[in-house]
């Protein structure tokens, strides 16, 4: 057998007596309680929770009972009291511990059921600071932690998805636990309340203006497990932390099988892209492979926006991720089915639009609640061995920039909506990136490369390829407008875009060399726009 510190025997099976439910959440509490009361278990329970379950008519006990004192400050001291916490957390084959609550008549507690004061629902509905802060449980984590603490003796449930599961343990157990069960509870209890107080003290930083807390915790729940991570050797689930960002981790699945950890990073990618183009603006279509855009378009339609975007690579676009920021109807559904397509997120669906991706029966269909806010705030996170990367989300967007044109020639309106529009691309391409645009369209996409030259290339010979698949004489990149995401080191990137046909260049500038880039666009009667602002995305 285990032993505990005092070396004090772990029994395998714990039967249950008693039990405590303090519950935010009712669903399905009364029913347990029913259960658990025709399993001859007493039933200890507080405020609302007591209330259902009186109100079934089952015999339950209020706490002020076994405290000796009564619920006071709105409710806020009730639990926290040595009859409670010594009842959970007594180990009962201790023979200083049997005595102590002997002295001073506490009862042992053999089940807990307890979930939290909805502290992510109230943030994610936007409540205000104080109301926020009001619905910070105190009573219920520190009852969770001390019953998880002590899983030699006491069974913890915190998730009301666990109720039948242990029904079933106690009809298999003759009315006890096993060890490994309240072991795996316990496990769960603990990384329920390192979430709960994750999200909350990731909220207090933001609301107090901390950019780097002296301690940073990330935590979420399990949303599904995954059939496998970026490769089938690798395990891999999906948790969500109650962010109310409208996007993948909050969009309903319409149809087709569940999503691999791939479609969910990629959906991402594309959701937050197209998220750029605001739908009063007008259409928007993204469509993304491996986390980079191969297109991206605007247009009069959706589904002319869909068929720009398209164009810019066919090639790349099979097997891709296409993210719209309108309302996908019937004329874009009858054109996206006639390519093999992982996923399609929108934040609305016609039914006759659903009707015709239904066909598709593996195609995912994702309806999300509204477009992210592409100037919001927020925090994106990486890990690396031992620690964890987390920064500020990127959040500015090109039409709130003041752009400084550095060349003799100044661009027109045409390439000046070019340069925005491209920038606007650049900010979601893996650096080095490279981008030609021209009239709302991309003409050709360098993604992920070690010198900015070779992107520049890379993105010209889409172009090429592109043209040749659509029959026409001259790549768009011919009076394109490019966009780089980072300052241009030397003036070769921009001879290889120039060399590629194009007329206008939006960068950042900041380089030692910006004069020698500057002095190789007018050399060429190029005009160029520097923004201040560089998107580098690794």
């Amino acid at each position: 057998m285990a032993v505990v510190s005092k070396k004090t025997p772990i029994p395998d099976q714990v039967a249950l007596k008693t039990a405590l439910l303090s519950v935010s959440d009712k669903a399905g509490v009364v029913d347990l309680a029913r259960a658990l009361n025709d399993r001859g278990v007493r039933l200890l329970s507080t405020g609302g929770t007591h209330k259902a379950i009186a109100a079934a008519g089952l015999p339950v006990t209020d706490v002020s009972e076994i405290t000796g004192f009564p619920e006071i400050m709105d409710g806020r001291v009730k639990t926290l009291h040595p009859n409670v916490h010594g009842g959970l957390l007594s180990i009962r084959d201790d023979a200083e511990h049997q005595a102590a609550m002997a002295e001073h008549g506490i009862e042992a507690i053999d089940l807990a059921v307890i979930n939290l004061y909805p502290f992510e629902e109230v943030r994610a509905a936007g409540g205000d600071y104080p109301t926020t802060v009001e619905n910070i449980d105190i009573g219920g984590p520190a009852m969770i932690r001390a019953s998880a603490k002590n899983h030699a003796y006491v069974t913890v449930l915190t998730d009301p998805s666990d109720y039948d599961g242990l029904l079933a343990v106690l009809g298999e157990n003759d009315g006890a636990t096993p060890y490994a069960y309240r072991q795996r509870m316990a496990a769960k209890a603990f990384a329920r309340t390192a979430a709960y107080d994750s999200i909350i003290s990731n909220w207090m930083a933001e609301a107090l203006s901390i950019d780097t807390p002296d301690y940073r915790a990330l935590g979420g729940k399990l949303r599904e497990k995954m059939r496998y991570g970026e490769n089938p050797h690798q395990s891999a689930g999906f948790y969500v932390n109650g962010d109310p960002r409208p996007g993948v981790a909050n969009a309903e699945l319409l149809q087709g099988k569940q999503l691999s950890y791939n479609n969910i990073n990629d959906t991402d990618a594309a959701y937050e892209l197209v998220a750029e183009f605001l739908p009063e603006n007008g259409p928007a279509c993204a469509i993304i492979k491996h986390a980079n855009p191969c297109g991206v378009a605007t247009g009069a339609t959706l589904v002319e926006a869909y068929g720009r975007a398209l164009a810019c690579d066919s090639v790349s676009a099979f097997g891709g991720i296409i993210a719209l920021n309108q309302t996908l109807d019937a004329a874009t559904a009858e054109e996206i089915v006639k390519l093999f397509t992982e996923v399609i997120i929108a934040p609305d669906v016609t039914p006759e639009a659903a009707a015709i991706i239904a066909t598709k029966k593996n195609l995912r269909l994702l309806k999300a609640p509204g477009l992210p806010d592409a100037r919001a705030a927020g925090l994106t996170a990486k890990t690396v061995s031992g620690g964890l990367l987390v920064q500020s989300r990127d959040n500015v967007v090109v039409e709130d920039l003041e752009l400084k044109v550095v060349t003799k020639r100044a661009p027109t309106a045409s390439e000046l909506e070019d340069m925005k529009f491209a920038f606007k691309i650049a900010k979601h391409v893996k650096s080095n990136a490279v981008i030609y645009a021209k009239d709302g369209q991309t003409a050709g996409i360098g993604a992920g490369q070690m010198s900015r030259v070779d992107s520049a290339r890379i993105a010209a010979m889409k172009a090429e390829d592109a043209a040749k698949s659509m029959g026409l004489k001259d790549p768009l990149t011919r009076g394109s407008a490019v966009a780089s995401e980072a300052f241009y080191p030397f003036a070769d990137g921009l001879l290889a875009a120039i060399a590629a046909g194009a007329t206008a260049v939006i960068q950042p500038g900041g380089s030692m060399r910006d004069q020698d880039v500057i002095d190789a666009a007018d050399e060429h009667g190029v005009a160029m726009v520097f923004t201040g602002i560089r998107h580098f995305r690794h």
